[in-house]
């Protein structure tokens, strides 16, 4: 290097030298400045993040949790789970219900099992033979020329049957003779009214004990040699008039354990014959009700 060249970079190294000394104050205003402004400019997301933190606190695990479950988001295949889980279980509710219902008969007797049978398929029969019956009223009624001359006479074939289960004609058809002969004076007011009830669940349309007869609100009470029917004294032999199909009233009171085994534990003695004509023509008063009017009136 030429000896110019040195001595100019000397002398400038004494001029650096010289401003370094002199403006200090400067040179450190300038390191913090830059320092400062790295600062800033690294410390700007520090200082978001503070902002943030200091506006809104973070959410807790449960907070969270709560967010995520409510309000619930349901695709279609979850809802279409849902609603099959709903019909699977109304259906096994159903079920369990309809097996505790049935379980009530399985500790049942074979002779009442076979009594209930007997009663269902009675009954079934006679609602069956109520139903045809009606529809011919209905025929008849939709065919006949004279509407009003078949409803007249329909209406005093009802007034017949009314008075036969009032008690307040005469009646008469096929049935049943049963005879009670009670010489210890055993049979209670309580055994004669189940052979009443025996006869009226096998189709017993009318019955007469003795001269008395039986209608709906027929009450039975003990005295002393014997029983009273509402309010009038019999005495055995008790004689049972029925008017019934003798079919069905006859195996209802001697199936096992019926009304005829009970009465002759009792030493009774039972007779039932079946024919194919009986009268029943004891006779109630007609009654007019108090206060009961009809609803169509």
């Amino acid at each position: 290097m030429p000896p110019e060249s040195r001595t100019r970079s000397a002398e400038d190294a004494d001029r650096d030298g010289a401003s370094g000394s002199r403006e200090p104050a400067d040179d450190g205003a300038a390191s913090g400045g830059a320092s400062g402004g790295g600062s800033g400019d690294g410390g700007r997301p520090d200082g978001a993040a503070a902002g943030g933190d200091g506006g809104e606190p973070p959410l807790t695990g449960r907070q969270r949790l709560r967010a995520g479950l409510w309000p619930p988001r349901l695709t279609r295949a979850q809802l279409i789970v849902a609603v099959l889980l709903f019909i699977l279980g109304l259906g096994l509710a159903i079920q369990v219900r309809s097996t505790s219902d049935s379980s009530a008969l399985r500790g049942a007797r074979q002779e009442d099992l076979v009594r209930i049978l007997d009663e269902l398929d009675n009954r079934s029969q006679r609602l069956t033979d109520e139903q045809r019956r009606l529809e011919g009223q209905k025929t008849e009624l939709e065919n006949s020329s004279d509407q009003a001359e078949e409803a007249r006479k329909q209406t005093v074939e009802k007034e017949q049957q009314l008075g036969v289960l009032a008690g307040t004609v005469a009646a008469q058809g096929p049935g049943i003779k049963l005879t009670i002969s009670d010489p210890t004076h055993s049979v209670e007011a309580d055994k004669l009214l189940d052979t009443i009830q025996e006869l009226r669940a096998a189709g017993a349309e009318a019955i007469q004990v003795n001269d008395v007869r039986i209608v709906a609100n027929s009450y039975l009470s003990d005295v002393r040699g014997g029983v009273e029917i509402d309010g009038k004294r019999v005495t055995q032999p008790y004689r049972f008039k029925v008017i019934g199909k003798p079919q069905d009233l006859e195996p209802a009171l001697n199936i096992p354990g019926g009304v005829v085994q009970t009465l002759e534990k009792e030493q009774a003695t039972v007779g039932v014959a079946g024919e194919q004509k009986i009268i029943v023509d004891a006779l109630r008063e007609a009654k007019r009700p108090d206060y009961a009017r009809s609803s169509s009136q």
